[in-house]
C-alpha cells in the first residue's frame, strides 16, 4: 500500500487567491509518495499529533495575527490512502467536518471542495499562519526533502515555511 501525500500548493492557492495564476503552474504542485513506514513522515505525524490538542484549542479562539487554521486528514479508497488539507474545519458531535482543499490524485471517492466528515484518528497534521509564517505543517517540511531545491525554496519563500 502506498500513501500519497499531497503537497500544499492547492491549499496555498485556495487561501491566497491573489497568488493563483500569477506565475502559472507552481513547481510544488505534485504528489509525493511515502511508504506507510517512512520514518521521517512518521516522526512528523507524531510531532503534529503531540500538539493537536493545543492547536485545536488555539483554533477555537485564534489570537491576533493568526489565521488559516487547517488540518491534514487521510482519506482511504480501497488500498490507497491520500492525505489532504481540510480548511476551514469545525468540530462536530462525532469528530470534525471541513472542506477538502486539495485536488485528489490517488483516491477517487472525494473531490476538491467537498465537505467531508472525519475523526481525530484521520488527522495526520495541522497548521496555521502567524504573522505571515507557517506554524505546524510538519509533514510539509518532510516533503521539502523530496522536492528539488528550487521547488522547496519557492514554497518556503511564497508561503512562509521556516523549515
Amino acid at each position: 500500500m502506498k500513501i500519497a501525500v499531497r503537497t500544499t500548493l492547492s491549499l496555498m492557492l485556495a487561501i491566497l487567491p491573489g497568488l493563483a495564476g500569477a506565475q502559472g503552474a507552481d513547481p510544488g504542485d505534485s504528489t509525493i509518495i511515502f511508504a506507510p513506514d517512512d520514518p521521517d513522515m512518521a516522526s512528523a505525524t507524531a510531532r503534529a499529533l503531540a500538539g493537536l490538542d493545543e492547536f485545536l484549542a488555539l483554533s477555537e479562539t485564534p489570537p491576533s495575527g493568526t489565521d488559516r487554521f487547517k488540518l491534514k486528514v487521510k482519506v482511504r479508497d480501497g488500498n490507497v490512502t491520500e492525505h489532504f488539507w481540510v480548511m476551514p474545519f469545525r468540530r462536530t458531535e462525532t469528530g470534525f467536518v471541513g472542506i477538502l482543499a486539495n485536488e485528489p490524485e490517488e483516491v477517487h471517492n472525494v473531490v476538491l471542495g467537498q465537505n467531508i466528515e472525519f475523526t481525530r484518528d484521520d488527522i495526520s497534521d495541522w497548521g496555521y499562519t502567524r504573522d505571515g509564517h507557517q506554524v505546524g505543517s510538519f509533514t510539509v517540511c518532510v516533503m521539502f526533502k523530496r522536492m528539488s531545491k528550487e521547488e522547496a525554496d519557492y514554497m518556503r519563500g511564497k508561503y512562509g515555511f521556516d523549515c
